[in-house]
């Protein structure tokens, strides 16, 4: 089964991605992780797109088509994908199209997971993480039992990512609006988007993806 996973920054695809690759064996594949590996292991398409970043270019939907072309060659036919990142456009949905056909796959679902952008702004301005450990923490939601001290490691220094403020994160889902409008008109034509509630808990949302992949 081959699906693409759809949401905002901070709606939980990430982790949705990994439940789905330990409970169905699935793969997800982000075009910027496939891109970064191919340039490093000097793949024929990965020297391509070297090439042109190391030039400052964007590079071209073809040489992306060609990455995820040879990964799915590389997991082979039996191994159900989670594409995410991609497509963004109307032309990268024709290309993804090509690619599945000439290795007769074809796309089972698009799972959008669809938040309350104002919700979603508070969940992700409010997380913060332990600077020795990782833990994870949020202001409102998951705070540490004693204040300013990390309940797995006890460390009491604690960082947030410089990108995780409302501006940014406002600006990041305007720009996944503007990159997903193309593309869900092509998908709900043909009757594959289901629409799951991100704001859910992981376990609900993830019940909830089970409960499509089931049907």
């Amino acid at each position: 089964m081959d699906i693409i996973l759809l949401g905002p920054p901070g709606a939980g695809k990430g982790t949705q991605a990994s439940r789905l690759e330990n409970e169905h064996g699935m793969v997800q594949l982000s075009t910027g992780d496939m891109l970064r590996a191919a340039v490093k292991a000097g793949t024929e398409v990965g020297l391509k797109a070297k090439a042109l970043m190391d030039a400052g270019e964007l590079v071209p939907d073809e040489v992306v088509s060609g990455i995820i072309g040879d990964k799915l060659d590389e997991l082979g036919p039996d191994k159900g994908v989670i594409f995410d990142g991609y497509p963004r456009t109307a032309a990268q949905a024709a290309s993804l199209d090509e690619i599945l056909a000439a290795r007769n796959r074809s796309l089972s679902y698009v799972i959008e997971l669809a938040v309350d952008e104002d919700a979603l702004v508070e969940r992700i301005v409010g997380r913060f993480t332990c600077g020795n450990c990782g833990e994870g923490y949020h202001d409102t939601f998951k705070q540490p039992a004693k204040e300013g001290v990390c309940d797995v490691c006890g460390s009491t220094e604690f960082k947030r990512r410089p990108d995780d403020n409302e501006d940014t994160v406002r600006t990041r889902m305007q720009e996944y609006r503007a990159k997903t409008a193309p593309i869900l008109p092509i998908y709900e034509a043909r009757g594959i988007v289901r629409k799951v509630n991100g704001m859910g808990s992981m376990t609900e949302v993830n019940d909830a993806i089970e409960a499509v992949l089931s049907l």
